[in-house]
């Protein structure tokens, strides 16, 4: 069934929920790709069968699954300085990682087809240097590298590096829009003579195309500077819109805005963050959710959540208590836990969240779980109720595909790789085998100019 085919279950939709416009809707194939986080809340790392965060097993292992159930990607995020929470590097969560680049060319070595994507910031990264390594990791990897293009403004991470400093925040995607420029001159054999806000660029490309061209290039950003500088430049966006009716909106925003760049509509690839937590029925699904929630966030990482916004030791309080009476020591949370810890009014924050979990009845705990995610970004339930739910995103024609964080390390895409898929293909939303040797053929995008 076409994107825009009549369907007895378009009248009961809104208009965000019906299928899209021929020229705004995707193909009607799914991909996925799987995503090794850094700080986060939706990785078990204390069970028995949890892996080891720097371990090489972990990579090939979750890596080699995706590739056997014909993930796009495989794609690694990236933190420049440790995590910390009160001073201290956090240890209820992933410290540390290898380099992105060093471990996804191992990586190219044990697989054949599957995507690498590797996070790489553009405010500490020399352009034609990152340009390069991104370069050298394509051509050794026969076509399959990509860049997750992230920028970073705070001092707190500056402070790592030893020309410190930061961005102004309004600067961050005019910043990287000009490493992008550069990057692409290097990957075509241009000679470069920039001169720009930001660089001021003299050099010469030193290798060959790829079998791809030059990298796939990812952004994740949902801000409106964010949407105009993807629509501009990416070939693929990741979302935090994993419900069907957001999903759509935001499939038509980012549509519009690539045609007021001079793009195509579907120029821009939408894969969504998601978790998903399967069973063989939904009440068996349900269940498992219940007890991965409680891996996810125990007394000691809720009494953490808090402790972030409150900015004082709040480990006299009970987890299965009401939240803490006493006020907050910060006026406002910092960055040391990533950008979605950061800028918040600690004052007005804690009175609402304080009025919030007594008014529906939550403990600490409760409210943490809450707070960390919930159902958000989430797909619960049987293998055939969660392959006909994406049957259905397919059909609208919301998304691409979905960017899965796996809630166990390496063995949690499993159950996706086995059961899932086979249903997907089954429906004919999923690829029965990789389109081609390069990333680029198996997502479907052209070659660059």
């Amino acid at each position: 069934m076409t994107a825009t085919a009549t369907h007895p279950a378009d009248l009961a939709l809104g208009p965000a929920e019906r299928p899209l416009h021929p020229e705004h809707a995707p193909t009607g194939q799914l991909r996925l790709g799987v995503f090794f986080q850094g700080v986060n809340s939706s990785t078990v790392w204390r069970l028995p069968e949890s892996g080891d965060q720097v371990a090489w097993e972990s990579f090939e292992t979750l890596a080699r699954t995706a590739e056997r159930g014909r993930f796009a990607a495989f794609f690694l995020g990236e933190g420049l300085r440790l995590r910390e929470h009160r001073g201290v590097p956090l240890e209820l969560d992933v410290a540390g990682r290898p380099d992105a680049q060093t471990l996804l060319a191992a990586l190219a070595a044990v697989t054949e087809r599957i995507g690498l994507v590797a996070t790489q910031n553009t405010t500490y990264n020399d352009p034609v240097d990152l340009a390069r390594r991104l370069q050298s990791l394509d051509l050794l990897s026969g076509g399959r590298a990509a860049w997750n293009i992230v920028t970073t403004d705070n001092a707190w991470t500056g402070e790592n590096f030893r020309r410190g400093g930061y961005l102004d925040h309004a600067d961050r995607y005019t910043h990287a829009e000009e490493s992008v420029r550069i990057a692409r001159q290097v990957w075509r054999g241009e000679a470069i003579d920039h001169e720009g806000a930001h660089y001021t660029v003299r050099a010469h490309s030193q290798l060959p195309r790829s079998a791809q061209g030059e990298p796939v290039l990812f952004q994740a950003g949902v801000s409106a500077e964010g949407r105009d500088f993807a629509a501009r430049t990416a070939d693929v966006v990741f979302s935090p819109y994993g419900d069907l009716a957001a999903a759509a909106e935001f499939r038509r925003d980012l549509s519009a805005r690539a045609v007021a760049a001079g793009r195509s509509p579907n120029a821009v690839q939408i894969f969504p963050g998601a978790v998903l937590v399967l069973a063989p029925t939904d009440e068996q699904a349900e269940e498992k959710f219940r007890w991965v929630r409680e891996q996810q966030v125990g007394p000691q990482q809720a009494i953490a959540l808090l402790e972030q916004y409150w900015g004082r030791d709040l480990s006299a309080f009970d987890p299965d208590g009401p939240l803490p009476d006493v006020e907050p020591e910060v006026e406002e949370s910092g960055v040391t836990r990533g950008a979605g810890f950061q800028f918040a009014k600690a004052q007005e924050l804690t009175q609402a969240w304080r009025a919030e979990a007594a008014q529906k009845g939550l403990s600490i705990l409760e409210f943490a779980r809450e707070q960390t995610g919930g159902r958000r970004g989430t797909f619960v339930g049987g293998y055939d109720t969660i392959a006909e739910q994406l049957a259905e995103f397919a059909r609208i024609g919301a998304i691409d595909g979905l960017n899965i964080t796996p809630w166990l390390v390496p063995g949690g895409i499993d159950d996706i790789v086995d059961e899932l898929v086979p249903r997907l293909q089954e429906r004919g939303i999923y690829p029965e085998d990789y389109a081609g040797t390069t990333l680029r053929e198996n997502l479907g995008l052209p070659l660059p100019g």
